[in-house]
């Protein structure tokens, strides 16, 4: 598994920023991991699962704390804005993080979550649940084609 290691690190830092706010996908990495390496597909899926929960957990954080600068000139999105992501995450609840796997919006949700002030534990389980579930079923589904 150590010649693994600098794969694993670049598909973790992929994953992560996949689900920041930053464009990038994690999937093409990890099926071309398990694919070249099919004995360390739970490896593999272990590290996006991990790298791409974190970088949800950074939208979180954002969300949540960037909110004190909510009065400067230069933040993104005026009271309004802020009153209505808060009223509709809370309208759907927290378990729409389950969610927080589909592109685009599984980065809102997460920013949305902070700005709700969602407690991190609740958030981060939710968005562990959604994120491992999208990945593995892709390495499933990409074991199954290798074996057939």
């Amino acid at each position: 598994m150590i010649d693994l290691m600098p794969e694993l690190v670049g598909l973790f830092f992929t994953s992560f920023f996949a689900a920041t706010l930053l464009p990038g996908g994690s999937e093409v990495i990890l099926l071309a991991l398990v694919a070249a390496h099919p004995d360390a597909s739970v490896l593999a899926l272990f590290t996006a699962t991990v790298g791409n929960t974190l970088g949800g957990l950074t939208n979180w954080w954002l969300g949540r704390y960037l909110l004190q600068y909510q009065d400067r000139r230069w933040f993104p999105v005026n009271q309004t804005g802020l009153e209505r992501v808060q009223s509709t995450f809370t309208r759907f609840g927290q378990w729409s993080l389950l969610l927080s796997w589909l592109p685009i919006i599984g980065d809102a949700l997460c920013l949305a979550a902070g700005v709700a002030k969602l407690p991190l534990l609740n958030s981060a389980i939710l968005i562990l649940i959604g994120k491992a579930a999208r990945y593995a079923a892709l390495v499933h589904g990409t074991n199954a084609f290798l074996l057939s």
